[in-house]
């Protein structure tokens, strides 16, 4: 894959997920954009990944501290992680280890990464299918925004089905909920395929 078709994205944070039965949210965001991808991986995976951001070092090695120490012991160093497909709802990613590469879940992809301090990215065509963009750009793709005090109020008409998910989008998206973002945004963009 080459450099051009990748995007190179940081960790915004982490969220539980109650929808999910003790699963976290991890939210990815765009290093040179405004897009967020947010991605559900597990409660182990999310503690790794929450323990080595915040400088924890457990008592006895984690699965992703033994990892890195095998690659190291193996004279391997990874170079980057990218999260290069979404087939039917799942993740994937591939580790690109010097001269190989490795497929991979993208939370054990990621919990290597901050382990190593290498850069995290994620397909272009799977940013486009399952990212949102973050509240501040909503209003400049057609959410309603706050209207200026010195305009006339008007009798608004009802909203349609696609403008009232736009505003539940916005909503979730204000309140972090980026799990509900998801999938608002997965239905609207059903939506829009129905109409085109």
């Amino acid at each position: 894959m080459s450099s051009e078709d990748r995007i190179q994205v940081d960790i915004l944070g982490l969220s539980s997920s109650q929808s999910s039965g003790g699963a976290y949210a991890l939210i990815l965001k765009e290093i040179h954009g405004t897009r967020r991808l947010p991605i559900i991986i597990g409660a182990f995976e999310a503690q790794s990944i929450a323990l080595e951001m915040e400088g924890i070092k457990p008592p006895r090695p984690l699965t992703h501290d033994l990892m890195k120490n095998i690659i190291d012991l193996l004279g391997g160093e990874l170079i980057d992680v990218c999260i290069n497909d979404l087939r039917e709802g799942t993740f994937f990613a591939r580790l690109n280890l010097d001269t190989q590469e490795i497929d991979s879940r993208p939370s054990d992809a990621i919990a290597l990464a901050v382990r190593y301090g290498a850069p995290i990215y994620v397909a272009e065509k799977v940013m486009d299918e399952a990212s949102f963009l973050s509240e501040g750009e909503e209003g400049e793709k057609g959410i309603p925004t706050a209207s200026k005090p010195d305009q006339a109020e008007t009798a608004k008409p009802p909203l349609s089905k696609l403008e009232q998910l736009e505003q539940q989008l916005a909503e979730a998206i204000a309140k972090e909920n980026y799990e509900k973002a998801a999938q608002i945004r997965d239905e609207i963009k059903q939506m829009q395929a129905r109409n085109s």
